[in-house]
């Protein structure tokens, strides 16, 4: 690695700028998921309340990010895959989550240079959890 390269901070979490950040960025993807008709989709994956949604995933991003893990304390080992299984996950899906979650950073202001490792990292991530065809 050179020098260039190394990220201005060691971790993600201290990159975005702690859990406020990743809270913000966290509603606004919920609130998106709401709001746009291009997510209607993924917002009907979820059912009728994102209360515990929103919850959840700020949680778990603080810790996969470096920060607290308040996730893993409450629920132990996230297992993504088995969590999800219950939800038919393909293509589009996976899509919208991916699209949903670049708005929400983008909005969010999440640096340039960080979005694009997220992104990277939430698509391999994302990839991997679906469970059906298209």
């Amino acid at each position: 690695m050179q020098i260039q390269d190394k990220p201005p901070h060691d971790t993600p979490f201290e990159w975005i700028g702690g859990e406020d950040k990743i809270r913000a960025m966290v509603e606004r993807f919920y609130d998106l998921m709401e709001l746009e008709p291009k997510y209607a989709e993924l917002r009907a994956a979820h059912g009728p309340s994102l209360d515990n949604a929103r919850q959840r995933l700020a949680w778990f991003l603080t810790g996969w990010m470096g920060g607290p893990q308040h996730y893993t304390e409450r629920f132990g080992h996230p297992r993504l895959r088995a969590r999800h299984l219950p939800f038919p996950i393909g293509i589009k899906e996976r899509d919208q989550w991916l699209a949903c979650m670049d708005q929400a950073m983008a909005e969010t202001g999440v640096p340039e240079a960080l979005r694009t490792r997220l992104r990277d990292s939430f698509f391999q991530t994302a990839d991997w959890m679906r469970n059906k065809g298209a």
